[in-house]
């Protein structure tokens, strides 16, 4: 009876009033919470647009008062070349510095990578210490290293305006080898995916194709890198995050060991989640330059700053052995079907191999086993505890960027209605209902339980690798680069990668050939293997992809990154394609 006359109320005019004035309030109340919001991005912006201001005054100072400096001869310097003259007085930092400066500043007006100039640069120009590995290299920092006075706001509005009290400790080592950190880089809003825009900073786009991704979450750095306006940066990996931006803009990078390299002072979104690990890691053009920055962070400063990194120096003997060596390999991983690119880019850099004579039998073939598990329930499950309560924290009154696809959506359904419809999907959408599932909250016993899940999978992949006894690891890596916003509908592609962070396994990925019209036209037939909408979004978004570069995926076991890397130098110098973006 009340409810009758309840609803006779609200159907007669001054119903229609009520709802007018609640959708008003509802409409308000959506615009005040997203205030701070764009106060943040609105700040962000000017002090990203004052920051490259003061970079091309500071290199247009410095070209008038040398006029003489060849800069292209100097960007054009492989990086061990660049050391070399540095270090013997050929180049000053200065020149090195202010050039870089000004092709950043340049590459940046196309690809917006450049979230800010770390202007102290300047003032460390008198004390760089001459003997250090790294003297007056410019080095390029992804936004979640700390730097003292600087934000790392990981295009969060609750990270705006709260500048790091110190550096973290892979900033502080290097700087103690002569390193000249000179801007923060773009990444997707909270990290975690493999696109790279943010509420705060806007898109970063593919430097060989602006309707293209970069890449993330390490996007700014990729981009940055390959356009030639930075000779070295530093990234993380947590899912492919290095790898993704290195092979969709055609550059050399390296995911190692989780705790070959510090993580000591790094800004993140969820703190405590230690099932995948996350890596520190070197992106460069070329393998000698990821070397080269192992070389220098692997020493007694890093050691003694952070004790908890085992103090393995750079093992150089086996990067540089000629001993032959046994190589597994795999054309797919039977979960993402590899575009015609990548199949292509795995035969002939597997063909190159034999002939070189790696083996005096062919390649072996080797396929770790479980991968769907090791990624819906290991990983997923591993990353998603907690059912995303701790990243959600991140967005609270924040916008959410297209980039993250439907992730804050997913994540903010309750745990009955996760498990709801991975039941109900998982006859037509068995990936997708896996990972609905795995995203539901557990209990710290299950957690205890995944993580021992999670230990005897690695030893069960450690026994079938020694079983073949195989040195090193090839496999097709995603590619050519996806879209903007592709990468956010297309989570099932980060098969290739996010098994060797749940491995823990070290892996990088080296430019070997670009994409041909007959990859374009064999994409038509593409169809996945599962045919869900993932595969789908894969198919549409490396359309119109001629020219791009595609890579391909070095593998070691763990703690042997002189070994992926000698893999590495060994795989670019038989494949040595172009890599310049024009």
């Amino acid at each position: 009876m009340v409810l009758d006359e309840l609803w006779a109320a609200l159907s007669g005019p001054s119903g229609a009033t009520l709802a007018c004035f609640l959708v008003a309030a509802a409409l308000a109340l959506h615009w005040s919470s997203h205030r701070t919001a764009r106060g943040a991005a609105a700040r962000a912006r000017q002090r990203q647009q004052a920051a490259l201001e003061t970079m091309d005054k500071a290199a247009q100072r410095f070209r008038l008062q040398n006029p003489d400096l060849d800069s292209e001869a100097l960007l054009a310097l492989p990086l061990p070349q660049l050391v070399q003259k540095l270090h013997g007085g050929e180049l000053s930092p200065e020149a090195s510095l202010f050039t870089y400066l000004g092709k950043a500043w340049e590459v940046n007006k196309g690809t917006n990578c450049v979230t800010t100039y770390l202007a102290d640069c300047e003032t460390q120009l008198c004390q760089v210490p001459r003997q250090g590995l790294l003297y007056g290299v410019p080095v390029s920092l992804k936004e979640c290293f700390s730097y003292k006075g600087q934000d790392s706001t990981l295009g969060l509005s609750l990270n705006e305006g709260a500048p790091a009290e110190c550096d973290s400790v892979v900033v502080q080592v290097l700087k103690r080898q002569g390193a000249l950190p000179f801007v923060y880089t773009n990444v997707p809003q909270s990290m975690f995916s493999y696109d790279c825009g943010n509420p705060l900073f806007g898109q970063t786009v593919n430097p060989w194709k602006s309707s293209k991704s970069p890449g993330g979450s390490s996007g700014g750095e990729g981009a940055l890198i390959a356009a030639g306006g930075s000779p070295l940066g530093l990234g993380t990996d947590i899912g492919g995050s290095i790898r993704f931006p290195s092979a969709f803009c055609g550059i050399c990078g390296l995911k190692p060991t989780g705790n070959r390299i510090s993580k000591s002072g790094l800004k993140g979104c969820v703190y405590g989640q230690v099932a995948v690990q996350l890596s520190v890691g070197p992106m460069a053009r070329d393998v000698e330059s990821l070397a080269l920055c192992l070389r220098a962070l692997l020493c007694e400063d890093m050691f003694h700053l952070d004790p908890t990194v085992p103090p393995l120096p750079f093992r150089e003997e086996v990067y540089t052995s000629s001993q032959p060596l046994r190589v597994g390999y795999y054309e797919t991983d039977n979960y993402t079907m590899p575009t015609p690119a990548m199949t292509r880019a795995l035969l002939e850099t597997k063909k190159r191999l034999e002939a070189a004579g790696h083996t005096s039998l062919q390649l072996v073939p080797f396929l770790p086993s479980n991968i769907p598990h090791a990624l819906e329930t290991l990983s997923t499950g591993g990353l998603f505890s907690d059912g995303g309560k701790s990243f959600l924290q991140n967005f609270k009154g924040d916008f959410v960027d297209p980039c993250l696809g439907d992730l804050i959506s997913i994540l903010r359904l309750p745990r009955w209605l996760k498990g709801l419809l991975a039941f109900m999907l998982r006859p037509l959408l068995p990936r997708l209902s896996a990972f609905l599932n795995s995203m539901k909250s557990r209990s710290a016993g299950k957690l205890w339980e995944l993580h021992h899940e999670i230990e005897v999978y690695r030893h069960s992949v450690i026994a079938q690798w020694r079983a073949v006894e195989l040195d090193v690891l090839l496999t097709p890596m995603l590619g050519p680069a996806l879209d903007l916003n592709g990468p956010g509908k297309a989570t099932g592609a980060v098969s290739y990668t996010l098994l060797y962070n749940c491995l823990d396994f070290p892996a990088g990925v080296v430019p070997v050939t670009t994409v041909t019209a007959e990859d374009e036209a064999q994409m038509e037939h593409y169809k996945g293997y599962f045919g869900d909408i993932w595969d789908k979004t894969l198919q549409k978004a490396v359309k119109k992809s001629v020219g791009l570069p595609v890579a391909v995926q070095c593998v070691a076991l763990p703690w042997q990154e002189e070994l992926c890397l000698r893999f590495m130098r060994e795989v670019e110098r038989l494949m040595t394609p172009e890599r310049q973006p024009c």
